[in-house]
């Protein structure tokens, strides 16, 4: 005998295609490759339908997706790139002449941002490569605007001590 499946959450249909969106780009602009972003996008809506009662009607709730969505990214591309942990080496993946720059920033810029304090990754993460406003980092992870100034500028000066002075740049790039 067959079950029907549990209703749709109110509210779930509608917000599925921008929250989906959403998750997809910054996935993407973490990892690069499509069909992994739209696997993390996936993933980061079925957490958001196990949890929709409680971000359903809030406000922050494409913020909340889209952290989740980041976290995921990077935990695949943490699993799936070959960067060195050793601290005497800098933080730069070592590629053949084939392969695009734009692949490159990434895994390097993945593997700093997972060095960074999560408060400071999310942060740099939803601003930067979701595109997301200051307020709206702030009502996504559930801070003062000035808590979010300041994980912003610690995280970007980590990133600066770690890859350089050209960090705007890689953001740039990757966030694109």
């Amino acid at each position: 005998m067959m079950q029907t499946p549990p209703p749709t959450p109110d509210g779930f249909e509608d917000a599925f295609d921008p929250l989906f969106r959403r998750a997809f780009l910054v996935a993407r602009r973490i990892l690069g490759d499509p069909t992994s972003a739209e696997d993390v996008a996936a993933e980061a809506m079925a957490r958001a339908f196990a949890h929709w009662s409680r971000i359903g009607d809030r406000p922050w709730r494409e913020g909340w997706v889209v952290r989740v969505a980041t976290n995921l990214a990077i935990d695949v591309a943490r699993r799936g790139s070959r960067v060195s942990d050793r601290p005497t080496e800098p933080d730069t993946v070592t590629v053949d002449d084939h392969t695009d720059e734009v692949v490159v920033l990434r895994l390097t810029l993945v593997a700093a941002l997972r060095r960074l304090p999560r408060r400071q990754r999310e942060a740099v993460s939803l601003r930067y490569l979701a595109g997301l406003s200051e307020a709206q980092v702030a009502e996504a992870m559930q801070v003062s605007a000035g808590s979010v100034k300041t994980h912003l500028h610690r995280g970007v000066q980590r990133l600066r001590a770690r890859l350089g002075e050209d960090v705007d740049r890689r953001l740039e790039v990757v966030g694109r």
